[in-house]
């Protein structure tokens, strides 16, 4: 397979307000944040009417419900001398600032200051639009006009009765520009995670790659051979000879899914069994160095097997610290050491690379460079 890309090597610091930016360019940790996507600020269960805050994209976030239960979103940073929000307390659905008492409906404006006869209009506190589709609330930290509901991603097996899931959360010092390569970089399994999730004859399999608009698609199987053990167990097919088929999508900034079908051509029925799995992995960034991560193992099978529970989430948190570990060393090395390199590319990279374009362009999109 021969990558038809124009290779970025490890570049400088990005600026997009310098004339001479390169449509076509790679995005890696130093690229601005994409904003204009929607992340994900938090599980259903992480917000209640005590008040959190959470850094996304760099900005200080206060999460609460109002008393009718919804997800309210503002600037952890009141507007008169910058008090945390979410160090005051709710009155009501009214937030009030533990400075200096200003109040807060659920929109941001200001609608009462003890200290002034009459409210000021300018003293308002951002407010960010979000969607629960539990278990996940959506947050929107880019230009308010361009939220757009209809593009919230699809994640309905999450929460389909159909299909049961585990999952964690990680926070981890690394960039989403690495989170996402690393998740398309599937011949790194049977080596960073060995038995596991990969199998040598998995890595060595037929890649096929596809752009669909800004989605970065993969596509694998691999015939007449072993599931690795993330899957084996819970099927019961360790050691035996299935055919297996798995799509892995970069589907946007905040999002990394991966579809997997196991086919038992020799089922004790006398006819063939298919056993899937739904992988899916949502990053919001914290910083250009840090992101909130989040990961879900999903199963449309033997819904109620806790054993299988307690596998898949051992199993599947086992890998996803590795992946953390390593994309942290990564990033450390990346960050400290002053001598220059250019890291090799190789036809297997092909995935991450069209990803890095896309991150790049959209990044220089809304800095108003490309178009």
């Amino acid at each position: 397979m021969n990558i038809k890309l124009k290779v970025a090597h490890q570049e400088p610091e990005h600026d997009f307000d310098v004339p001479g930016f390169i449509p076509g360019g790679f995005a890696d940790h130093s690229t601005p944040l994409v904003r204009n996507c929607w992340y994900v600020a938090a599980r259903s269960s992480d917000v209640s009417r005590d008040i959190i805050s959470r850094r996304l994209l760099g900005v200080d976030v206060a999460l609460y419900r109002t008393l009718a239960g919804e997800v309210v979103a503002v600037r952890n940073r009141c507007p008169h001398r910058s008090f945390p929000l979410a160090k005051g307390k709710l009155v009501g659905d009214i937030l009030v600032c533990g400075y200096h008492g200003m109040q807060f409906d659920p929109s941001g404006r200001c609608v009462n200051m003890p200290a002034m006869p009459i409210t000021p209009t300018n003293a308002n506190v951002r407010s960010f639009p979000v969607v629960e589709r539990a278990p996940l609330i959506w947050i929107w930290m880019g230009e308010p006009d361009a939220a757009d509901e209809s593009l919230v991603p699809d994640t309905h097996w999450l929460s389909d009765p159909e299909w049961k899931s585990v999952g964690d959360t990680f926070h981890m010092k690394s960039d989403y520009v690495s989170m996402h390569e690393n998740l398309l970089d599937q011949t790194h399994f049977p080596f960073l995670h060995p038995g596991a999730i990969g199998t040598p004859e998995y890595a060595r399999s037929r890649l096929k790659v596809r752009v669909e608009g800004d989605v970065v698609v993969i596509d694998r199987e691999l015939r007449n051979s072993p599931p690795p053990g993330v899957y084996g167990v819970p099927t019961g097919l360790t050691g035996k000879p299935v055919d297996r088929f798995s799509e892995a999508r970069f589907v946007s900034p905040a999002l990394h899914t991966a579809y997997a079908r196991i086919i038992d051509n020799d089922d004790p029925s006398g006819q063939p069994r298919t056993y899937r799995f739904n992988i899916t992995h949502i990053f919001t960034p914290e910083t250009n160095g840090s992101i909130h991560y989040w990961w879900f193992c999903s199963r449309n099978f033997k819904l109620d097997d806790k054993a299988i529970d307690e596998h898949l989430y051992a199993a599947s948190s086992k890998a996803y610290q590795e992946d953390v570990d390593a994309l942290e060393w990564i990033l450390e090395t990346v960050s400290n050491d002053t001598e220059p390199q250019f890291d090799l590319n190789f036809a297997p990279d092909k995935p991450g690379l069209l990803m890095r374009q896309i991150l790049y362009r959209l990044a220089g999109e809304e800095a108003g460079h490309v178009g």
